[in-house]
């Protein structure tokens, strides 16, 4: 691809329109592809919405994953803390009769005590001592969380430097949190599996929407790197960047000494 046909299509892409959490624009067009990991997450809460009467989607992004698990319990509710995504999950859930309000994972949230049969987190943060609060004595807590050697290949390829923040963040220390909170584990998982880009605009488009993944990132800053990867990828005609998940499924020790 000539040098610059390669830019035309880098500023195509990051000025492209993102919203909610939808990656469609790559997704529906084969550009990016997620490997499959030995768990799904909607499968565990659908299963887990069965007979109950209250749920809290925490970090609902724009309300496009819950919107797919109908029904949904009686009294359902979602949180979302970027600001951008919340007017979008609003217009996706308020027809259900779900309530968005806009919380961020890590704050204390404003809903009473033992509230919830269940919490599900899907990649949104959280405190341990909130999920015990907001559960009810024999609920559950399922979260998928993006490990922290999640994308780095990202950084690596185009010279960034690597974030630091969430380095620690793996299914033990997540576990250990939430043990100390009072939690008993019923099932957890962790894999480093991959995701496919097919060429490096489909990259940038991404890198625009996890911003924190590449804090400083520009077409412009990267502009040499983002060229040598093209030149890189043409060969095979892709990249895979390793991507880290894990999931946790756990209840309050109550219950379980209870049972």
């Amino acid at each position: 691809m000539e040098q610059r046909t390669a830019w035309e299509i880098f500023k195509r892409e990051v000025e492209a329109p993102f919203a909610g959490w939808n990656f469609q624009r790559l997704t529906q067009t084969g550009r990016m592809q997620e490997a499959p990991l030995t768990w799904n997450y909607a499968s565990i809460v659908k299963a887990l919405m069965n007979g109950i009467d209250s749920m809290l989607d925490m970090g609902t992004g724009g309300g496009e994953l819950l919107a797919s698990l109908q029904p949904h319990p009686a009294r359902t509710f979602a949180t979302e803390g970027y600001q951008p995504n919340v007017g979008v999950a609003r217009a996706n859930l308020a027809p259900l009769g779900i309530e968005v309000v806009e919380a961020d994972g890590e704050d204390v949230l404003p809903f009473a005590d033992r509230t919830f049969d269940l919490i599900i987190n899907r990649h949104e943060s959280y405190l341990p001592s909130e999920l015990s609060r907001l559960l009810k004595p024999t609920g559950t807590f399922v979260t998928q969380q993006v490990g922290g050697q999640d994308n780095l290949e990202l950084n690596r390829l185009l010279g960034a430097p690597i974030p630091p923040d969430y380095l620690h963040w793996n299914l033990a220390f997540a576990a250990a949190e939430l043990q100390d909170a009072g939690f008993v584990i019923l099932q957890q998982k962790e894999e480093m599996s991959f995701t496919r880009f097919y060429d490096v605009g489909a990259i940038v488009y991404y890198l625009k929407a996890i911003e924190w993944q590449i804090r400083d990132f520009t077409v412009e800053q990267y502009a040499e790197a983002l060229l040598a990867l093209q030149k890189k990828m043409e060969p095979i005609g892709y990249v895979d960047i390793p991507n880290h998940r894990f999931m946790i499924l756990a209840k309050l020790r109550s219950y379980s000494v209870n049972k």
